[in-house]
């Protein structure tokens, strides 16, 4: 793995403008090989792209007003002002959303989780529309960029395969998955950022309350995937309730991993436990893991269980999207199901006696048991071990 040379960084930043809207293609595979840290992903690329539309918004709202058919109204300064740091400040928090999002999603399409990884294609995928975030200078112009936009998506689906080392016949799922929960997101954004705009163009102060998040009801087919719009909805307006928690403060931590470690029984199929480690980040409500080993000559089963507290909205509206798929071969399968409103991922090969079995847990809990084993039902048995019913009810103590 390579590391980013030291250099002007204006010079480095224009570089990588250029290149990653010129020759994406290429310039993944050199960004897939760098080191990095959320400081130098964000510091000066992301802070200082993400001001562009901010600031030519700010300029074209005071020099061209807002308006049509002969009418334009100027917008106070200070409310202007306001509104572009606030959509600043949003932008920058809609990437950091879109990098967990992806990280949460990798080991449903059989895909490496890599917090770096996600955030590098969250951040590098944004530059066609912050860069294309110019035009708004002259509000009328402001539609050209969501061209930039959709050229951003573009970019998006070269890398998140790339980067997060997604198997070829995932990766239209990974990516539309992603990005059906991004969207969500980002209408939950721009909903607070139409708020405080609202509340500003009008010259208004005081303290601003963000409700829910308002939707419709109904259900939508896509693919053959029947989705509640109303959960979908109630699921986002949870997601904007953890991401405020976590903004302030007071998310709910995750479970100590002592505590998940005294699920995993000592044996799974007559296999004894010969590993156990446990890891746990405390950051924004936070996430703790715990991972052990149960083998003999012939099989080997890891168990991971995963909570994710931090990310419980978000995997509640990837379950509201009811996701269901099946691939079947000569040789094996993988399902995606919602099996007691839980998704439930699975994949067998009979050859190797290979696999994996895992479901989501209260939206938040991940339990997965993967490697080769006698069958699938062994794989099945050793998450029932650790008893999903125990993690729903440490959820809600």
């Amino acid at each position: 793995m390579s590391v980013v040379e030291p250099g002007p960084a204006a010079t480095n930043l224009f570089t990588r403008v250029q290149n990653i809207l010129l020759k994406p293609n290429a310039e993944w595979d050199v960004i897939a090989g760098e080191t990095a840290t959320p400081q130098s992903l964000f510091i000066p690329y992301a802070v200082a792209l993400a001001a562009i539309p901010a600031v030519a918004s700010f300029i074209g709202m005071q020099v061209f007003g807002i308006g049509a058919f002969g009418f334009s109204y100027h917008p106070p300064l200070i409310g202007s002002l306001i509104n572009a740091i606030v959509s600043y400040v949003l932008s920058l928090v809609g990437v950091f959303v879109m990098a967990l999002i992806f990280d949460a999603l990798a080991p449903s399409f059989g895909s490496e989780k890599s917090q770096i990884q996600a955030l590098k294609v969250a951040v590098y995928s944004s530059t066609a529309g912050w860069i294309a975030g110019i035009v708004t200078i002259v509000p009328m112009l402001a539609i050209i960029a969501v061209i930039g936009s959709i050229y951003g998506l573009y970019i998006m689906w070269l890398g998140l395969p790339k980067l997060m080392k997604t198997p070829e016949d995932k990766k239209v799922g990974y990516f539309v998955v992603s990005l059906v929960v991004a969207i969500v997101v980002f209408i939950i954004i721009g909903a607070i950022s139409g708020a405080v705009r609202g509340a500003a163009m009008m010259g208004g102060a005081g303290a601003m309350h963000v409700g829910s998040v308002g939707g419709p009801t109904g259900t939508v087919n896509v693919n053959g995937n029947s989705i509640d719009l109303g959960k979908l909805t109630a699921a986002a307006n949870q997601a904007a309730a953890s991401a405020q928690a976590a903004q302030n403060g007071k998310a709910a931590p995750a479970i100590d991993p002592e505590k998940l470690k005294a699920l995993l029984p000592e044996t799974i199929a007559g296999m004894p436990r010969t590993e156990v480690s446990s890891s746990s980040v405390g950051a924004a409500g936070g996430a703790s893991n715990v991972e052990a080993v149960y083998s003999n000559d012939t099989n080997r089963i890891t168990v991971t269980v995963t909570d994710l507290a931090a990310m419980q909205g978000f995997a509640a509206m990837a379950g509201a999207m009811n996701v269901n798929s099946s691939h079947e071969t000569a040789t094996g399968y993988d399902r995606v199901s919602t099996v007691n409103g839980r998704m439930t991922t699975e994949e067998w090969n009979r050859e190797s006696k290979n696999g994996k079995f895992g479901v989501v847990v209260a939206n938040r809990f991940s339990v997965e048991a993967s490697g080769t084993a006698s069958s699938i039902d062994d794989l099945k048995n050793a998450v029932a071990a650790v008893g999903p019913d125990r993690l729903e009810g440490m959820a809600h103590s």
